[in-house]
């Protein structure tokens, strides 16, 4: 009997000490980092989210030699693999930031149980039933929209200066593929612009690539040769704005400034801050507290911004234009899928319970869109009047 309650008292121990370390975590000075990307800091989306990295580094004094990165990783088994070999070399948490990453990382998850594992742009962390993988992405939806506006006070400017006029105030969009992130994405652009400049139109051409300097490039021109006066991006290349730069429009770029490579036409870009992120997340694992299977933030808490304005190119106004609505964004007043600012078919959108799945539950209320609420991955899909997809 005593030998049993020996033992009794030794496994309390045991998991008592367990539990203990657990919460303890890790120091800022051991924790491990692994990070799988898609591309390199040559394009805009892989040196967005590295520059989320280095700031969580300079906030939370993580060194160098603390940090393990698999650049070029293709959305194939080749994820997978990354994920296993950033595992086996001691990572205490593993970041991977493409969305066909998701299924071959949310494997490696449960082969690791005690590293935490987190994806940007995905949507499998609430019904995968790991505790230890997770899904992230921005309300980039809301820099987006600013971004449009600065768009349209320069349609305005352009109408005001007769370059052009009211019925030729047309936008070409440089879009990835057809999905709900590229549509939420530039439905929430054109409303932005259309806001200020309610004659604005938009032309959405896909490259089926989310990287290709020529296919973003050829996108762009074509699109100025059909007649567009302004040119924006969901595509990862500077390709849009050397077309741009070349044909003297002007053009909203997405994750970085494209001042450098267009600057005499490039207005601003909408981007995320991914370091308000990787930063909590990481503090998390150092605290021992446990991740959100899901985390999505706006302009409130500095997840999204919009790139330096360049000055010499937007319209006069911009600036305070653009603090008025980030302001009403972060205070609630504006909400950017007010349903009464577009229709469908004619019609204004009341209820909507198809998003790709989340079927059966309703995003519509009080009057708008509830985008990124359900789930932090995008799921407006709806195609709005006053926006042609072009699909040739």
């Amino acid at each position: 009997m005593k030998k049993l309650i020996c033992l009794l008292a030794a496994l309390v121990l045991v998991l008592t000490s367990a539990a203990f370390a657990a919460a303890e975590g890790v120091s800022a000075q051991d924790i491990k980092i692994g990070y799988i990307c898609i591309g390199d800091l040559n394009e805009g989306y892989t040196a967005a989210h590295y520059n989320g990295l280095a700031q969580a580094m300079e906030t939370l004094g993580i060194s160098e030699d603390q940090i393990l990165v698999k650049w070029h990783v293709p959305e194939t088994e080749e994820a997978y693999e990354a994920a296993v070999d950033l595992a086996e070399q001691g990572c205490d948490i593993i970041f991977a930031t493409s969305f066909g990453h998701e299924s071959y990382v949310l494997l490696a998850a449960g082969e690791y149980p005690d590293i935490e594992f987190c994806h940007a742009t995905g949507t499998m962390a609430s019904t995968g039933g790991l505790d230890n993988f997770h899904n992230y992405f921005t309300s980039v939806y809301e820099s987006r929209y600013v971004s449009g506006v600065v768009a349209g006070m320069k349609l305005n400017q352009m109408i005001e200066d007769g370059v052009i006029t009211e019925d030729t105030a047309k936008i070409g969009y440089v879009g990835a593929f057809p999905f709900a992130e590229v549509i939420s994405g530039y439905t929430a652009f054109y409303l932005g612009a259309r806001s200020v400049c309610p004659s604005a139109t938009m032309d959405v051409l896909y490259t089926n690539s989310w990287s290709s300097v020529d296919l973003e490039k050829e996108a762009a021109e074509s699109l100025i040769a059909s007649g567009c006066v302004l040119i924006s991006q969901h595509a990862d290349t500077t390709g849009a704005s050397i077309a741009c730069e070349a044909a003297n429009v002007p053009i909203v770029g997405y994750n970085i400034s494209m001042i450098p490579t267009a600057p005499n036409n490039a207005l601003t870009s909408a981007a995320s801050n991914w370091g308000a992120y990787v930063t909590y997340a990481i503090q998390c694992v150092i605290n021992g507290e446990s991740i959100p299977a899901d985390w999505c933030k706006g302009f409130s808490e500095g997840a999204v911004y919009i790139t330096e304005l360049n000055e010499s190119v937007v319209a006069p106004g911009t600036a305070e234009k653009v603090a008025e609505v980030e302001a009403a964004l972060m205070d609630g007043t504006l909400h950017v899928f007010d349903c009464s600012t577009f229709t469908v078919n004619g019609e204004t959108l009341t209820t909507y319970t198809t998003a790709s799945g989340l079927e059966g539950n309703e995003m519509v209320s009080d009057g708008y869109f509830h985008e990124s609420e359900v789930r932090s991955a995008p799921y407006f899909d709806i195609p709005i009047d006053g926006i042609t997809a072009i699909t040739e």
